[in-house]
């Protein structure tokens, strides 16, 4: 019997390659796509994706979806008990193993390893240290689609907001950026592909400007802020 996994969905390009090669390897029995959501908003964290379109996703990749709901600004303590709480319910459901799309995040990963060994379930990185020029060469080759649907003003302008990402994208992108964004240089909603049953239908909406504090390290550091543009996706 294959041991049984949730698997960490963003919504975005990652996930969906992620997904696809578990799926593809059969080795583990995914039981739900899992997603943290911005409780006030409704939205996917940081990718701004509202829950409708991830509804539809989880819908046309036939799989259930868990909704764990995350305060606006949650403190690091809230969002690790949030996320024991969770992962303690579904590792009760037999689930032994928690998928993510993380690529080269080292911190990240010892974060989420740490935090499963806890409760006894195990990480798994189906796409741990792969290129990821080659890995976004191969996400487009295999027929998915993705759009840009978050991009951070450190590294691309508001014109990549909105983008569908094809070789032309990445051509374009600056050279100190990850062409699969693993920096948080962008996020993406990915839209069709060769895990969906059918496409999500969706129009473009408004692209908006939203601001965040940067975290101080020292005392005498001025004060700043991160400036990131979301491009609105409505469902039809």
């Amino acid at each position: 019997m294959k041991p049984k996994a949730i698997f960490n969905w963003s919504s975005g390009k990652d996930s969906a390659l992620a997904l696809y090669k578990i799926l593809k390897e059969d080795q583990f029995q995914v039981t739900a796509l899992l997603t943290s959501l911005n409780k006030e908003f409704q939205r996917i964290s940081m990718h701004g994706v509202h829950v409708s379109l991830l509804e539809k996703q989880a819908e046309s990749l036939g799989l259930p979806l868990i909704k764990m709901e995350i305060p606006a600004e949650p403190s690091m303590e809230e969002y690790t008990e949030i996320m024991t709480h969770t992962m303690s319910e579904i590792q009760s459901q037999g689930v032994t193993h928690s998928i993510f799309g993380d690529i080269f995040l080292e911190d990240l990963r010892q974060y989420r390893e740490h935090q499963l060994e806890a409760i006894g379930m195990k990480a798994v990185f189906p796409l741990w240290k792969q290129n990821t020029s080659d890995l976004i060469h191969e996400f487009l080759e295999l027929g998915f689609k993705t759009i840009v649907t978050c991009v951070n003003e450190t590294y691309l302008d508001k014109s990549f907001a909105g983008r569908i990402i094809d070789k032309d994208f990445i051509k374009d992108l600056p050279e100190n950026v990850d062409p699969c964004g693993e920096n948080g240089e962008f996020h993406t909603f990915t839209f069709d592909g060769p895990i969906f049953k059918k496409p999500i239908d969706f129009e473009i909406g408004e692209t908006v400007k939203k601001t965040y504090p940067k975290p101080k390290s020292d005392e005498n550091e001025e004060e700043g802020e991160y400036v990131f543009w979301f491009c609105d996706l409505i469902l039809k």
